[in-house]
């Protein structure tokens, strides 16, 4: 008997996928703009790189510019700058420890969700572009779990968010401001110390810190005036140094202006001159030839000193340890009196008798966060005491170099009291030096405090954080 019944289509066997739609499977496109982010903030993560050294050649070498390259900046140092931020919302909406959460897709997440804080980029294109990237860099398997994670904090604007996340101002005013300026407690701590203010002077200074800052160029010395550069730049004359000129928001790399190319001047903050020119101001008796620059890379400091004696008649030897620094402080002082020497500070083998010496000395950093975006979360309150030490070995050999009746100035880029007057006060009491009041060589600037040392703020001066201390050798 034939069974006329229709026979069913046959159905894949249990375990076994079913086949695949013929046609190659297309990867995911994810806009230039993004990928160039992206890239970078893996460069900082995989090879401690630092994203302003990174972001520029990435974008020459992908041809990214106009409003591409504004993007991949914007979303580069934003997301780099607010990490501790968005990890606390990202946390707040995974339910577990970040650190469960696959890196390559935890970078991706702080790029989706700073879009989605802090820019005016449309919801939709910001969830859908970071579901994208997070697809094509650690595959489909995540893309559900980043999908749900951006829009429950697409749920909430930022100051919602902050208003959940954040601890009591009245209660622990130091990790509110922490959070809501994104730095680390420790930072935010050292900073209040350093102001002796846990309340508006704290959150002014982190505020600011926060803040994308000025371009500020730096005029060669007897080359051109700060008048001069700021008419063809288009910027602003410095408020404090004399050869300063802050460029304007917007004003494009500082290295294709024209007299940066032609040597005329160079990129500085004001803070870093107003701190070398002070090396130059304090008075002295008898000579006044033999300069030196004892921890000189890249350069910055070493050529403006460089075209100050120039201008009178003095010369600087310049020390830098790593060879490839080095190169940087000789192309920096082509044409000056300047003499690089490649070594140690502590052990430099100089001959004894300068008559000034500018000890810029390796330190934290914590003054130039806001140019170094990424910093911020690499710093380890443990690195500070390995600093101070070296700080007190460089004072120390420089001390011995100094000429009787020579001046010493000491420099770092930051606010902690332990790399600043801690180390500085302990080693010249040590070395019996006379300490000066470096105040009196800062003429015009205000909010300086009762002395005798200098500590630039970006809230007070529009500058790093610097840090200035002067001696005398009796």
């Amino acid at each position: 008997m034939n069974d006329h019944r229709e026979r069913r289509p046959s159905r894949p066997q249990r375990g076994r996928p079913a086949p695949r739609k013929e046609g190659p499977r297309r990867p995911p496109e994810v806009d230039p703009a993004r990928q160039a982010a992206y890239d970078v903030l893996a460069a900082v993560r995989t090879k401690d790189a630092y994203a302003n050294l990174v972001l520029p050649d990435l974008l020459r070498e992908r041809r990214i510019t106009g409003r591409d390259a504004a993007l991949a900046t914007e979303l580069t140092y934003g997301t780099s700058r607010a990490q501790g931020l968005l990890d606390a919302i990202i946390e707040s909406c995974a339910e577990r420890p970040l650190k469960q959460t696959d890196p390559a897709v935890l970078d991706a997440l702080r790029l989706g969700v700073y879009q989605l804080l802090r820019t005016r980029i449309p919801e939709h294109a910001a969830v859908t572009s970071t579901v994208d990237l997070v697809r094509a860099e650690a595959g489909s398997w995540a893309t559900g779990f980043a999908n749900a994670i951006l829009r429950k904090v697409s749920e909430k604007d930022e100051a919602t968010w902050l208003d959940e996340l954040a601890p009591d101002e009245a209660a622990d005013p130091i990790g509110a401001y922490a959070l809501r300026t994104a730095h680390p407690r420790w930072i935010a701590r050292s900073f209040a110390e350093a102001l002796g203010d846990k309340g508006a002077g704290l959150k002014a200074a982190l505020e600011a810190d926060d803040a994308r800052p000025e371009v500020h160029l730096v005029a060669r010395p007897g080359e051109i005036s700060a008048d001069e550069l700021a008419a063809i730049t288009g910027g602003d004359p410095a408020p404090y140094s004399p050869y300063g000129v802050h460029l304007p928001a917007g004003a494009g790399d500082p290295a294709d202006v024209e007299p940066v190319r032609e040597r005329l001047a160079a990129v500085q903050d004001e803070g870093s001159q107003l701190c070398a020119i002070a090396a130059t101001k304090v008075p002295l008796e008898g000579s006044d030839e033999r300069w030196l620059d004892l921890c000189a890379g890249p350069g910055g400091k070493a050529a403006l000193l460089g075209a100050l004696a120039a201008m009178s008649g003095a010369a600087v030897d310049a020390v830098e340890k790593a060879p490839h620094r080095a190169k940087l402080v000789e192309k920096a002082t082509i044409g000056l009196p300047v003499k690089v020497h490649v070594g140690d500070g502590r052990e430099s083998g100089l001959e004894p008798g300068y008559d000034r010496i500018l000890v810029d000395a390796p330190c934290s950093g914590l003054g130039a966060l806001r140019r170094r975006p990424e910093a911020r979360w690499r710093r380890q309150p443990s690195d500070v005491a390995d600093l101070t030490k070296l700080q007190g070995e460089l004072i120390t050999a420089a001390y011995a170099l100094l000429r009787p009746g020579g001046a010493l100035t000491y420099v770092v880029c930051s606010p902690h009291l332990a790399e600043t007057e801690g180390v500085f006060a302990e080693t010249a009491r040590r070395l019996k030096a006379e300490v000066l009041d470096s105040r009196e060589f800062f003429p015009g600037v205000p909010e300086l405090g009762d002395g005798p040392y200098v500590q630039l703020w970006p809230h007070r001066h529009g500058t790093d954080a610097m840090f200035c201390a002067v001696l005398r050798k009796p």
